[in-house]
């Protein structure tokens, strides 16, 4: 196999974030069993084998074959391991039923890997020229070229600014456009630049860049039926224990943990009573120390948080 084959298909390893703290709020019971819903390079995965016992099960779930394969390195031959392959979206659907109700903590760590960051054929990065793909799984069928190029104005500029939060998607998605066909990752990142000005420019390119993501991989719809999948899956007193990286994710986690729901309205009974099916338990949001961020920049933007299913009376 060349060299150039070689580097297309190593898997750029994943520097977990918040590793001890993932692991101090998620085990609570070291027989129990568990789901890492992303399971990635396997770096959280592997510090939570650790920390259960001989008779404990972790299921491990990705939608990314690479993933798969480079967890499996990891791991070897575990018999308390078992992968599943699919989208975390549909857990109540690709965990088998015998685990429903028996789940003692599902882990959630968001957002695109550094694999699939660092590999230019996957499209997600604007330091490299690469297709306009982004799909974090072949199973999916979209692909940023067919947004890119398909989708009209409205459409486009609703994207940019609800998933990046970009205050210029007006201009950016008209020059979008304008630019059509656009082929690659850094044709793409040049029709944004056009419109751009002042210090924050790559900062913009790379909130357009994680809008596109977004919209390709249905991340914020999956993430709300991964959480509501969680309450079907969990044990009393089972955790959801989950790392966002940004403000979106982050937003939908908080509610989520603190009402049921996504709108953070929390319903009441005819007595007053808070109908809700979690405690939340990191009352404070807790985010990577100084050190880690020095270490790994990469977690500068993390937040954790925990969420208990309550007990049932």
């Amino acid at each position: 196999m060349s060299k150039e084959i070689d580097t297309m298909t190593a898997f750029f390893p994943h520097t977990p974030v918040l590793l001890d703290t993932s692991v101090e709020f998620l085990i609570k019971d070291p027989n129990g069993i568990y789901i890492d819903a992303t399971l990635g390079g396997a770096g959280h995965t592997v510090a939570f084998l650790k920390a259960l016992s001989d008779g404990a099960t972790l299921l491990g779930v990705d939608q990314d074959e690479e993933a798969h394969v480079a967890a499996a390195e990891k791991i070897g031959g575990d018999p308390r391991f078992i992968p599943i392959t699919g989208n975390f979206g549909y857990l109540s659907t690709i965990i088998p039923t015998e685990y429903h109700g028996n789940i003692s903590g599902i882990f959630f760590d968001l957002g695109v890997s550094t694999h699939q960051i660092k590999e230019p054929e996957r499209g997600f990065s604007f330091q490299n020229d690469g297709p306009l793909d982004m799909r974090m799984s072949e199973m999916s069928g979209i692909t940023a070229y067919d947004i890119v190029n398909s989708y009209d104005y409205e459409k486009l500029r609703d994207i940019i600014f609800h998933y990046g939060e970009e205050r210029l998607s007006r201009q950016i998605a008209k020059e979008i456009i304008d630019n059509r066909p656009i082929e690659s990752t850094l044709e793409l990142r040049k029709a944004i630049e056009n419109v751009l000005y002042g210090p924050h420019i790559i900062k913009s390119v790379a909130r357009v860049f994680q809008a596109i993501r977004i919209e390709v991989n249905r991340e914020m719809e999956m993430l709300k039926r991964g959480l509501k999948d969680s309450l079907e899956l969990l044990a009393p007193g089972g955790r959801i224990v989950a790392i966002s990286y940004h403000s979106l994710e982050d937003r939908l986690v908080k509610n989520f943990l603190k009402s049921g729901n996504f709108d953070g309205e929390i319903e009441k009974d005819f007595y007053g009573n808070p109908l809700k099916p979690l405690n939340v338990i990191t009352k404070q949001i807790i985010t990577p120390s100084d050190e880690e961020i020095q270490s790994n920049p990469a977690s500068r933007s993390a937040k954790l948080r925990v969420g208990e299913k309550i007990e049932e009376v």
